[in-house]
């Protein structure tokens, strides 16, 4: 399993992908709610454990995450 870099539009992303809100997927890691809201604000990035189920969580739901500017909606 590759292990990925998780900055907060990833995770923010990942969130989305399974369409759970902030406090599911906290319940899913078995953090705080807190903790997924400074994730995706950037103030703080996944580490350790965290990082680890975050790849599994991903990898089990086929999430691709792809970089780049936005889409121009016509």
């Amino acid at each position: 399993m590759e292990q990925k870099k998780w900055d907060r539009e990833r995770i923010q992303a990942l969130r989305r992908h399974l369409g759970l809100t902030q406090r599911e997927l906290s319940d899913k890691l078995g953090t705080r709610q807190q903790t997924i809201s400074e994730w995706e604000t950037g103030m703080y990035r996944p580490r350790g454990a965290s990082a680890t189920l975050l790849s599994i969580i991903a990898e089990q739901a086929k999430f691709k995450y792809e970089a780049g500017p936005p889409k121009k909606k016509s």
